[in-house]
């Protein structure tokens, strides 16, 4: 049933950035009968999806780009706001391409790899993908080993089912590419969590993660929505403070001294940002699971070309790298996207600022020649130091989900929250889901 304004009251749905879960939340808040206000740090809309246009015509996806089958929650959403998911970089033509020190090879083996390692990553991979199978990604807090796998790093236990150092450093290789933060640092039961969620035939699938894009571009899924919303958003107003009183009683400091009052508080910061914000009136325990949680350090770069000119080597474009980037990838035609994962954006905040594009171009020329000195434009995110943002996805290390416990992705009603870090493994999936999952919470408490 529909409920009015004057019975949902005003609910602001605040955040350092009306990103995708903030935007979900209010364009379904909204449509329930809610008088919504969405608060924005930036001057613009998206968060960690942004784009812009060559002089071609040709899309730039300067933020989270792909989707994968499973994720049913964005692609529900794309269908709504009339847009065309189409197969992603997965599609491609072409051999993925590794880079390290010592050589750069295209296809399986790796050129690193010997005697025995592709039977002994098929040993490991099984073991991993069976253990998996035992985590429920809802609550792996239930598991009865959950303190032990929380508290083991992957490449230990990876070590410890007899893999070799050429299969540990190719694992590494792929988990750097991602821009996750190495598996020497990242928890065995997030990564088996991860894999529960979106299950595949390896420890990542691409296919199952990454195997779609929006044809109209990603950032297209944000516009939509905040125009559809209208002047139900605020641009340029930074939330300082957040008071929460019962029953739906709450107000919202802004930066320039404002303060808005509401029925209910929706959060869809990053867990970043929403550190530097001072909430009042819920408890202790909902917020130290908040404080928790972090971020991964990474930056994103993009260089567009006039053709993609990898494929005349026999290369898709995909690449996993042990240089300063991490990982390239083919966005749509002749546009190469990359990640510098956080244990190289170090690496990259040393560099004078003017290098950096060169430096960054260089990785790229080590794997597909000197044309990639040669593109049209470059973009470059500093994720890990944007004030608004301050990483990427959620950095899980050997603790953090127990620690961060079953409260992780719940409400305090009146106070809810949103956003990519409150799902299983961060991603515009989790945006979306949690977005319309706090709606949906927010009006059946009416």
């Amino acid at each position: 049933m529909r409920r009015g304004p004057a019975r949902c009251g005003r609910i602001p749905v605040r955040g350092g950035r009306a990103g995708l879960a903030g935007l979900a939340a209010a364009r379904d808040l909204a449509a329930g009968g809610a008088d919504v206000l969405v608060v924005e740090a930036r001057d613009r809309v998206g968060g960690r999806v942004e784009q812009t246009e060559l002089p071609d015509g040709r899309l730039v996806q300067l933020g989270g780009e792909v989707v994968g089958r499973a994720h049913t929650a964005y692609l529900a959403l794309a269908a709504e706001l009339g847009l065309t998911p189409v197969p992603s970089y997965v599609a491609e033509p072409g051999a993925l391409t590794r880079a390290t020190p010592e050589g750069v090879s295209a296809g399986d083996p790796p050129h690193w790899f010997g005697p025995g390692d592709d039977t002994c990553h098929e040993k490991v991979t099984a073991a991993f993908c069976a253990l998996a199978r035992t985590v429920d990604p809802h609550d792996p807090w239930s598991h009865p080993d959950a303190t032990a796998l929380d508290h083991a790093p992957v490449g230990d236990w990876l070590r410890a089912q007899g893999a070799t150092p050429a299969v540990v450093r190719l694992w590494e290789i792929g988990q750097l590419a991602l821009a996750d933060g190495s598996y020497e640092r990242t928890s065995l039961l997030a990564a088996l969590r991860k894999h529960a969620a979106v299950p595949g035939p390896d420890h990542y699938d691409y296919e199952a993660w990454e195997g779609l894009r929006v044809a109209e571009g990603s950032a297209t899924v944000a516009l939509r929505m905040a125009a559809a919303l209208g002047g139900r958003i605020r641009t340029g107003a930074p939330v300082r403070a957040v008071t929460v009183r019962r029953p739906g009683r709450c107000s919202v400091r802004l930066a320039g001294g404002e303060t808005l009052t509401a029925g209910a508080v929706v959060s869809a910061l990053p867990v970043g940002p929403l550190r530097q914000v001072s909430v009042t009136g819920v408890s202790e325990e909902r917020l130290a699971s908040l404080h928790r949680q972090r971020h991964a350090l990474a930056a994103k770069f993009v260089a567009a070309y006039e053709r993609p000119f990898w494929q005349g080597l026999g290369r898709s474009g995909l690449s996993e790298c042990e240089g300063v980037l991490g990982s390239t990838w083919p966005q749509s035609d002749g546009i190469l996207s990359a990640l510098v994962p956080p244990e190289r954006l170090g690496v990259l905040l040393g560099m004078p600022a003017p290098l950096r594009t060169r430096e960054l171009l260089a990785d790229i020329a080590r794997l597909y020649g000197d044309e990639a000195y040669r593109p049209l434009a470059t973009h470059l995110r500093m994720w890990g130091t944007d004030p608004w943002t301050q990483g990427y996805v959620t950095q899980w290390t050997p603790g953090d989900v127990t620690a961060v416990g079953p409260r992780h992705g719940t409400h305090e009603p009146p106070f809810y929250v949103c956003g990519s870090d409150q799902w299983v493994a961060g991603y515009m999936e989790g945006a979306v889901r949690t977005g319309r999952d706090t709606a949906r919470e927010v009006l059946r408490r009416g």
